[in-house]
């Protein structure tokens, strides 16, 4: 069996997570866009199956063909349900929320990889601990309004639900990597799995009309093929050389350019509360950093 490389932080590694992190970041923009023409099985769905088809020629060309194995077939789909949980929770978020304050929240699977990882018999700095603390006075501000203590947003119980299943796919894609599943194949596989669920629920729930489609193009263009596609895959190679806190860490900077976007396409802008919580979480996030370097 080969071993993780991924408790060696690598220039590499982190090149490619810094990149997936601005794809990730600049896409919540077309998702919160195409929420407004299409509903979350189908403008995931549809994103989904555009990411598949980027990598099926590149595959073919590899490979000289689609080859599986049963370890493949195994690990993919497990990804692939974990990937369509937390896809879906999110993209419902926007229903109600806005992109950065989604892409913020969504952050907080930086504080959860760790708190799995305590379970698996691993150890932290105590920095670690006191930025989880500072990431939930930051999360605080953000999602809960002092004029009504007790009332969320719903979108910000789907986007917490979301990040949970993003850690999960986080440690996952570390385990099959190291395993010496090939990032590709796997990442084909992720898309393949959750595109296929998630046509079959868009069918049965939402039925779009092919207007709504095709109004939601340039949306489902850029975040099917750069976010879906080119992004995701990034993460699982550069994984393959980050630690998954780490990882975790550098990929949570979509938030920071989710929030320049969105102020810079669509002039949203967050309370003086809200900025503070950003603020807070994103120097839990540094500090994090510092925590955690190896």
């Amino acid at each position: 069996m080969q071993k993780s490389t991924s408790n060696r932080t690598t220039p590499k590694g982190i090149i490619l997570l810094f990149i997936t992190a601005i794809i990730w970041g600049t896409s919540f923009i077309a998702q919160e866009v195409g929420s407004k023409s299409l509903g979350p099985f189908t403008f995931i769905g549809i994103r989904t199956i555009l990411g598949m088809l980027v990598l099926l020629p590149f595959l073919l060309i590899r490979d000289r063909g689609l080859k599986f194995d049963k370890k493949l077939l195994k690990s993919g789909l497990i990804l692939g349900i974990v990937f369509f949980f937390a896809e879906t929770l999110q993209q419902w978020a926007f229903t109600y929320s806005t992109s950065g304050r989604i892409a913020f929240i969504t952050a907080f699977y930086m504080f959860i990889v760790p708190i799995i990882g305590v379970f698996t018999g691993k150890k932290y700095k105590a920095l670690t601990w006191v930025s989880l603390v500072m990431g939930i006075v930051g999360l605080f501000l953000i999602v809960i309004n002092p004029e009504d203590l007790g009332a969320l947003n719903p979108g910000d119980g789907f986007t917490l639900a979301c990040a949970v299943f993003f850690a999960i796919q986080i440690i996952l894609i570390d385990k099959f990597t190291g395993e010496g599943v090939d990032g590709i194949r796997l990442s084909f596989m992720q898309f393949l799995v959750a595109g296929a669920i998630l046509m079959v629920a868009m069918m049965i729930f939402e039925k779009p009309a092919p207007s709504s489609i095709i109004e939601a193009v340039p949306s489902l263009a850029y975040s099917g093929f750069m976010s879906c596609g080119i992004a995701y895959t990034l993460q699982i190679a550069g994984q393959k050389h980050c630690a998954p806190v780490i990882a975790s860490l550098i990929m949570c900077l979509e938030s920071v350019f989710a929030v320049i976007a969105a102020a810079i396409i669509l002039g949203q802008h967050m309370s003086l509360r809200e900025a503070c919580g950003c603020i807070i979480m994103l120097l839990a996030i540094v500090l994090s950093q510092f925590a955690n370097r190896e």
